[in-house]
């Protein structure tokens, strides 16, 4: 089987309402989007989706996307789709590093993967589990009453899990973090999600101020660095993402203890084929995961809700659901969706979400 078709799509997926996070320093209201298609000699397609949270959040963008596939094209055509590693390797030699350009290819042919076997894409990773995974909401910075708002809002859908975004102002995230936990429901699952916003000194100062109510923040600090030295000076669990991108940081984290708790972000690392050696390392090192996208669509969730539902249920925490954030469905009536809170991957063969063209319009870019 071989890749003869390398089809690209671009469509803006705009928020329901404003997003900010950081303390207020980056605001978001429009996601640009990448889908790829790849079609082969044996008449299967795969579908993959790279979705950027914006340009001033981490090294990555839309544009990127667009130009790395364009850069890679050559070396895509002609692999075949199964070999997933052999893939990897040639778009890892003709294009050092720009993970996120390379993830909706790697998802694209774990799809086509799951098509050939007749198999989902959880199953290809190991099994899935016949429990789905929660959904977790994302829940804009601001004041404690309006997150509060926001939380609320999820919870009447079902929610159980909440990534809660501080940062910023010292006293501010204090007063946050306590009026959300004096209204945590029992059972809830709320991560307070620093976005690399706190300097060392003023991580400290919030995370010693609210140790007491044992919650878990996630990237403290800017770097690995700064996270290894704020973890020597608090109690409060750690998850970190933003600085996890690599193998080699996953090993380093597990190795030093710097984290408790793995984000995996399948864009961010480069796709599936990635992410699944990050899950064995948190695996082998008992460390809890969230596994989600960096924002997207159904598609972007539904690739995530895979490798999440490939995590024994004592490692996973919750999967994060974008789509239920945008005002455009690429695919309705398709995909993993948020039923009662929870994302459940069925039997459908590969990724099980293929978008509607029609709204996708026209692609920008055909390589063949």
């Amino acid at each position: 089987m071989k890749i003869t078709r390398i089809s690209v799509y671009q469509k803006d997926l705009p928020l329901a309402d404003p997003y900010w996070l950081s303390g207020g320093r980056l605001k978001f209201e429009v996601l640009d989007a990448t889908f790829v298609k790849l079609e082969t000699d044996a008449g299967l397609t795969g579908w993959g989706e790279g979705t950027p949270w914006g340009h001033t959040y981490v090294p990555a963008h839309g544009p990127g996307i667009r130009a790395g596939l364009e850069t890679m094209a050559p070396v895509i055509l002609g692999q075949d789709p199964r070999m997933n590693e052999l893939v990897e390797r040639a778009m890892d030699l003709c294009l050092p590093g720009h993970l996120y350009a390379k993830a909706p290819v790697d998802l694209a042919c774990w799809d086509i993967m799951g098509k050939a076997c007749g198999l989902p894409i959880a199953d290809l990773l190991g099994g899935k589990r016949d429990t789905g995974t929660p959904a977790a909401s994302s829940v804009s910075s601001g004041d404690p009453d309006y997150m509060m708002g926001i939380i609320s809002k999820y919870r009447e859908q079902g929610y159980v899990a909440h990534s809660a975004k501080v940062g910023g102002n010292v006293d501010r995230d204090i007063d946050r973090i306590r009026h959300i936990e004096a209204n945590r429901k029992p059972g809830e699952i709320i991560l307070y999600d620093v976005n690399r916003a706190w300097t060392r000194r003023e991580a400290g100062i919030v995370m010693n101020a609210v140790a007491n109510l044992g919650v878990t923040f996630e990237q403290p600090g800017e770097t690995l660095d700064d996270v290894a030295e704020i973890r020597k000076v608090t109690t409060s669990p750690i998850s970190v993402d933003e600085t996890l991108v690599t193998l080699q940081d996953a090993c380093r984290i597990a190795r030093d203890g710097i984290a408790d708790v793995f984000g995996i972000k399948l864009n961010r690392v480069g796709g599936l084929t990635k992410a699944r050696r990050m899950r064995d390392v948190a695996l082998a090192h008992g460390i809890q995961m969230f596994v989600m996208a960096t924002g997207g669509s159904v598609m972007a969730d539904t690739e995530a809700a895979h490798l999440a539902q490939s995590v024994p249920q004592e490692f996973i925490q919750a999967s994060w659901s974008c789509q239920d954030m945008l005002t455009i469905d690429v695919a309705p009536g398709r995909g993993c969706r948020t039923v009662n809170g929870i994302l459940t991957v069925d039997d459908t063969p590969g990724l099980g979400c293929d978008p509607d063209e029609t709204i996708l319009g026209d692609p920008v870019a055909v390589y063949e």
